[in-house]
Protein backbone atom coordinates (compact mmCIF):
# COMPACT_ATOMS: atom_id res chain seq x y z
CA UNK A 1 0.00 0.00 0.00
CA UNK A 2 1.19 3.49 -0.79
CA UNK A 3 0.71 6.29 1.77
CA UNK A 4 -2.58 7.43 0.21
CA UNK A 5 -4.02 3.90 0.35
CA UNK A 6 -2.98 3.59 3.99
CA UNK A 7 -4.70 6.88 4.77
CA UNK A 8 -7.85 5.75 2.95
CA UNK A 9 -7.90 2.55 5.04
CA UNK A 10 -7.78 4.61 8.21
CA UNK A 11 -10.57 6.88 6.97
CA UNK A 12 -12.69 3.84 6.10
CA UNK A 13 -12.27 2.62 9.69
CA UNK A 14 -13.22 5.98 11.23
CA UNK A 15 -17.04 5.60 11.38
CA UNK A 16 -16.67 2.13 12.88
CA UNK A 17 -14.22 3.40 15.50
CA UNK A 18 -16.72 6.11 16.38
CA UNK A 19 -19.68 3.70 16.46
CA UNK A 20 -18.07 1.11 18.71
CA UNK A 21 -16.14 3.32 21.13
CA UNK A 22 -17.06 2.23 24.69
CA UNK A 23 -19.11 -0.67 23.29
CA UNK A 24 -18.49 -4.32 24.18
CA UNK A 25 -17.48 -6.89 21.56
CA UNK A 26 -17.29 -10.55 22.57
CA UNK A 27 -14.84 -12.70 20.60
CA UNK A 28 -15.03 -16.48 20.67
CA UNK A 29 -11.78 -18.12 19.57
CA UNK A 30 -11.78 -21.72 18.44
CA UNK A 31 -10.98 -24.20 15.71
CA UNK A 32 -7.63 -24.74 14.06
CA UNK A 33 -7.01 -20.98 14.18
CA UNK A 34 -5.93 -21.59 17.77
CA UNK A 35 -3.32 -24.17 16.77
CA UNK A 36 -1.03 -21.81 14.83
CA UNK A 37 0.92 -19.51 17.19
CA UNK A 38 1.32 -16.87 14.48
CA UNK A 39 -2.43 -16.72 13.86
CA UNK A 40 -3.14 -16.53 17.58
CA UNK A 41 -0.63 -13.68 17.84
CA UNK A 42 -2.44 -11.83 15.04
CA UNK A 43 -5.75 -12.13 16.90
CA UNK A 44 -4.23 -11.01 20.19
CA UNK A 45 -2.70 -7.98 18.47
CA UNK A 46 -6.11 -7.18 16.97
CA UNK A 47 -7.65 -7.38 20.45
CA UNK A 48 -5.04 -4.96 21.79
CA UNK A 49 -5.99 -2.63 18.91
CA UNK A 50 -9.64 -2.80 20.01
CA UNK A 51 -8.65 -2.04 23.59
CA UNK A 52 -6.50 0.95 22.61
CA UNK A 53 -9.32 2.23 20.36
CA UNK A 54 -11.61 2.48 23.38
CA UNK A 55 -13.62 -0.68 22.65
CA UNK A 56 -14.26 -3.26 25.39
CA UNK A 57 -13.28 -6.70 24.06
CA UNK A 58 -14.05 -9.94 25.91
CA UNK A 59 -12.48 -13.23 24.86
CA UNK A 60 -14.03 -16.67 25.36
CA UNK A 61 -11.70 -19.39 24.08
CA UNK A 62 -11.93 -23.05 23.22
CA UNK A 63 -9.18 -25.64 23.19
CA UNK A 64 -10.55 -28.89 21.81
CA UNK A 65 -7.41 -30.14 20.06
CA UNK A 66 -5.18 -29.40 23.04
CA UNK A 67 -7.62 -31.21 25.31
CA UNK A 68 -7.71 -34.26 23.01
CA UNK A 69 -3.90 -34.34 22.93
CA UNK A 70 -3.69 -34.15 26.73
CA UNK A 71 -6.29 -36.90 27.12
CA UNK A 72 -4.43 -39.15 24.69
CA UNK A 73 -1.22 -38.58 26.64
CA UNK A 74 -3.07 -39.62 29.80
CA UNK A 75 -4.41 -42.76 28.11
CA UNK A 76 -7.99 -41.49 27.81
CA UNK A 77 -9.89 -41.84 24.54
CA UNK A 78 -11.71 -38.80 23.14
CA UNK A 79 -15.35 -39.65 22.53
CA UNK A 80 -17.95 -37.30 21.05
CA UNK A 81 -21.73 -37.64 20.94
CA UNK A 82 -23.77 -35.11 19.01
CA UNK A 83 -20.79 -32.76 18.86
CA UNK A 84 -20.24 -32.81 22.63
CA UNK A 85 -17.14 -34.30 24.25
CA UNK A 86 -18.06 -37.07 26.70
CA UNK A 87 -16.37 -35.84 29.88
CA UNK A 88 -15.76 -38.36 32.65
CA UNK A 89 -14.64 -37.43 36.15
CA UNK A 90 -11.06 -38.18 35.09
CA UNK A 91 -11.43 -36.16 31.89
CA UNK A 92 -12.84 -33.05 33.58
CA UNK A 93 -9.60 -32.67 35.55
CA UNK A 94 -7.65 -32.63 32.26
CA UNK A 95 -10.15 -30.30 30.58
CA UNK A 96 -9.93 -27.85 33.49
CA UNK A 97 -6.13 -27.93 33.59
CA UNK A 98 -5.65 -27.43 29.84
CA UNK A 99 -8.22 -24.65 29.54
CA UNK A 100 -7.61 -22.64 32.69
CA UNK A 101 -3.96 -23.37 33.46
CA UNK A 102 -2.40 -23.66 30.00
CA UNK A 103 -4.39 -22.03 27.17
CA UNK A 104 -5.90 -19.18 29.18
CA UNK A 105 -2.65 -17.88 30.74
CA UNK A 106 -0.93 -18.16 27.35
CA UNK A 107 -3.50 -15.88 25.70
CA UNK A 108 -3.30 -13.38 28.58
CA UNK A 109 0.49 -13.33 28.36
CA UNK A 110 0.36 -12.70 24.62
CA UNK A 111 -1.99 -9.72 25.01
CA UNK A 112 0.34 -8.28 27.61
CA UNK A 113 3.36 -8.87 25.38
CA UNK A 114 1.70 -6.64 22.76
CA UNK A 115 1.25 -3.89 25.32
CA UNK A 116 -2.36 -4.62 26.22
CA UNK A 117 -3.99 -5.28 29.57
CA UNK A 118 -5.64 -8.65 30.18
CA UNK A 119 -6.65 -10.95 32.99
CA UNK A 120 -7.54 -14.63 32.90
CA UNK A 121 -10.86 -15.56 34.49
CA UNK A 122 -11.74 -19.24 34.94
CA UNK A 123 -15.13 -19.97 33.44
CA UNK A 124 -16.17 -21.43 36.77
CA UNK A 125 -16.05 -17.86 38.15
CA UNK A 126 -18.36 -16.62 35.37
CA UNK A 127 -20.73 -19.39 34.24
CA UNK A 128 -23.26 -21.25 36.37
CA UNK A 129 -24.30 -24.56 34.86
CA UNK A 130 -26.30 -27.73 35.06
CA UNK A 131 -25.55 -31.08 33.49
CA UNK A 132 -26.67 -31.16 29.88
CA UNK A 133 -29.52 -33.54 29.11
CA UNK A 134 -28.79 -35.17 25.76
CA UNK A 135 -30.69 -37.76 23.73
CA UNK A 136 -29.86 -40.08 20.84
CA UNK A 137 -31.72 -40.22 17.53
CA UNK A 138 -34.34 -42.52 19.06
CA UNK A 139 -35.02 -40.24 22.01
CA UNK A 140 -33.10 -42.28 24.58
CA UNK A 141 -31.13 -40.34 27.22
CA UNK A 142 -27.35 -40.25 26.70
CA UNK A 143 -24.92 -39.71 29.57
CA UNK A 144 -22.27 -37.16 28.58
CA UNK A 145 -20.68 -37.10 32.02
CA UNK A 146 -19.57 -33.69 33.24
CA UNK A 147 -20.85 -31.74 30.23
CA UNK A 148 -23.03 -28.78 31.08
CA UNK A 149 -25.19 -25.97 29.80
CA UNK A 150 -25.09 -22.40 31.05
CA UNK A 151 -28.05 -21.38 33.22
CA UNK A 152 -26.65 -18.11 34.56
CA UNK A 153 -23.66 -15.76 34.60
CA UNK A 154 -21.76 -14.00 37.37
CA UNK A 155 -20.48 -10.68 36.09
CA UNK A 156 -18.61 -9.11 39.01
CA UNK A 157 -15.13 -10.15 37.84
CA UNK A 158 -15.74 -8.89 34.33
CA UNK A 159 -17.25 -5.64 35.54
CA UNK A 160 -14.16 -5.04 37.66
CA UNK A 161 -11.88 -5.78 34.69
CA UNK A 162 -13.79 -3.49 32.32
CA UNK A 163 -13.81 -0.58 34.75
CA UNK A 164 -10.02 -0.95 34.94
CA UNK A 165 -9.65 -1.14 31.14
CA UNK A 166 -8.55 -4.78 31.26
CA UNK A 167 -9.55 -7.49 28.72
CA UNK A 168 -11.23 -10.51 30.37
CA UNK A 169 -10.08 -13.84 28.89
CA UNK A 170 -12.49 -16.60 29.90
CA UNK A 171 -12.33 -20.40 29.68
CA UNK A 172 -15.47 -22.43 28.78
CA UNK A 173 -16.11 -24.07 32.14
CA UNK A 174 -19.07 -23.66 34.48
CA UNK A 175 -19.61 -24.12 38.17
CA UNK A 176 -22.34 -26.71 38.71
CA UNK A 177 -25.29 -25.46 40.71
CA UNK A 178 -25.50 -27.26 44.03
CA UNK A 179 -22.03 -28.82 43.94
CA UNK A 180 -19.68 -26.11 42.65
CA UNK A 181 -17.85 -28.77 40.63
CA UNK A 182 -16.65 -27.86 37.11
CA UNK A 183 -18.65 -28.68 34.01
CA UNK A 184 -17.29 -28.74 30.48
CA UNK A 185 -19.21 -26.22 28.33
CA UNK A 186 -19.23 -25.98 24.55
CA UNK A 187 -17.30 -22.74 23.94
CA UNK A 188 -19.72 -21.50 21.25
CA UNK A 189 -22.64 -21.89 23.63
CA UNK A 190 -20.72 -20.34 26.52
CA UNK A 191 -19.89 -17.29 24.39
CA UNK A 192 -23.50 -16.94 23.26
CA UNK A 193 -24.78 -17.20 26.84
CA UNK A 194 -22.43 -14.44 27.99
CA UNK A 195 -23.23 -12.27 24.96
CA UNK A 196 -26.93 -12.57 25.79
CA UNK A 197 -26.36 -11.65 29.42
CA UNK A 198 -24.32 -8.58 28.47
CA UNK A 199 -26.29 -7.69 25.31
CA UNK A 200 -23.03 -6.93 23.56
CA UNK A 201 -22.79 -4.88 20.37
CA UNK A 202 -21.15 -7.73 18.50
CA UNK A 203 -20.54 -11.44 19.03
CA UNK A 204 -17.74 -12.66 16.75
CA UNK A 205 -17.02 -16.36 16.19
CA UNK A 206 -13.43 -16.85 15.01
CA UNK A 207 -12.99 -20.39 13.72
CA UNK A 208 -11.60 -22.28 10.75
CA UNK A 209 -14.41 -21.72 8.24
CA UNK A 210 -14.90 -18.65 5.98
CA UNK A 211 -18.42 -18.06 7.30
CA UNK A 212 -21.80 -19.37 6.16
CA UNK A 213 -21.69 -20.88 2.67
CA UNK A 214 -24.55 -21.26 0.18
CA UNK A 215 -22.69 -24.37 -1.04
CA UNK A 216 -20.75 -26.00 1.82
CA UNK A 217 -18.32 -27.49 -0.75
CA UNK A 218 -17.57 -24.13 -2.38
CA UNK A 219 -15.66 -21.58 -0.23
CA UNK A 220 -16.42 -18.89 -2.83
CA UNK A 221 -20.17 -19.15 -2.07
CA UNK A 222 -19.82 -17.07 1.09
CA UNK A 223 -23.05 -15.49 2.32
CA UNK A 224 -22.07 -11.96 3.33
CA UNK A 225 -25.19 -11.06 5.31
CA UNK A 226 -28.20 -12.98 6.53
CA UNK A 227 -31.11 -12.35 8.90
CA UNK A 228 -32.56 -14.64 11.55
CA UNK A 229 -35.45 -15.91 9.43
CA UNK A 230 -33.18 -16.81 6.51
CA UNK A 231 -30.76 -18.57 8.88
CA UNK A 232 -33.61 -20.76 10.12
CA UNK A 233 -34.57 -21.52 6.51
CA UNK A 234 -31.01 -22.61 5.64
CA UNK A 235 -30.95 -24.95 8.64
CA UNK A 236 -34.31 -26.43 7.61
CA UNK A 237 -33.25 -27.05 3.99
CA UNK A 238 -29.87 -28.53 4.97
CA UNK A 239 -27.64 -25.75 3.62
CA UNK A 240 -26.41 -25.19 7.16
CA UNK A 241 -25.58 -28.58 8.62
CA UNK A 242 -23.38 -30.50 11.03
CA UNK A 243 -21.37 -28.50 13.52
CA UNK A 244 -22.55 -25.19 12.07
CA UNK A 245 -26.13 -25.80 13.24
CA UNK A 246 -25.50 -25.21 16.97
CA UNK A 247 -23.30 -22.20 16.11
CA UNK A 248 -26.01 -20.58 14.01
CA UNK A 249 -28.78 -21.43 16.47
CA UNK A 250 -26.73 -19.88 19.28
CA UNK A 251 -26.26 -16.79 17.07
CA UNK A 252 -30.00 -16.47 16.47
CA UNK A 253 -30.64 -17.00 20.18
CA UNK A 254 -28.18 -14.21 21.01
CA UNK A 255 -29.85 -11.84 18.52
CA UNK A 256 -33.26 -12.64 20.00
CA UNK A 257 -31.89 -11.68 23.43
CA UNK A 258 -30.68 -8.25 22.30
CA UNK A 259 -27.21 -8.75 20.78
CA UNK A 260 -26.90 -6.33 17.86
CA UNK A 261 -24.95 -8.46 15.34
CA UNK A 262 -23.21 -11.83 15.15
CA UNK A 263 -20.27 -12.50 12.85
CA UNK A 264 -18.71 -15.76 11.61
CA UNK A 265 -15.13 -15.08 10.54
CA UNK A 266 -12.23 -17.23 9.35
CA UNK A 267 -9.60 -16.83 12.06
CA UNK A 268 -6.96 -18.35 9.77
CA UNK A 269 -6.80 -15.08 7.83
CA UNK A 270 -4.39 -12.50 9.27
CA UNK A 271 -6.20 -9.71 11.12
CA UNK A 272 -9.59 -11.17 10.22
CA UNK A 273 -11.13 -9.51 13.27
CA UNK A 274 -10.15 -5.99 12.22
CA UNK A 275 -11.12 -6.58 8.59
CA UNK A 276 -14.60 -7.73 9.61
CA UNK A 277 -15.27 -4.92 12.07
CA UNK A 278 -13.57 -1.90 10.48
CA UNK A 279 -14.07 -2.30 6.71
CA UNK A 280 -17.18 -1.68 4.62
CA UNK A 281 -17.14 -5.09 2.95
CA UNK A 282 -15.97 -7.30 5.82
CA UNK A 283 -14.64 -10.78 5.11
CA UNK A 284 -17.07 -13.16 6.83
CA UNK A 285 -20.80 -13.56 7.39
CA UNK A 286 -22.85 -11.19 9.51
CA UNK A 287 -26.10 -12.41 11.03
CA UNK A 288 -28.56 -9.60 11.73
CA UNK A 289 -32.01 -9.35 13.19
Amino acid sequence: MNPAEKANALIEALPYLQAFRSKTILIKMGGSAMEDPELVANVMRDIVFLEVAGINPIVVHGGGKAISAAMEKAGLEANFIGGFRVTTDAAIDIVSRVLSSEINPGLVRMIRDFGGKATGIPGTDVFLGEKLKNFDSEGNPVDLGRVGEVVGCQLSNMDTAHKAGIVPVISPLASELGTGRPLNINADLAAAALAKELRVSKLVYLSDVPGLLADPKDPSSLIKSINRAKADELIADGTISGGMIPKVRSAVDALNAGVRKVHFVDGRLPHALLLEIFTDGGIGTEVIR
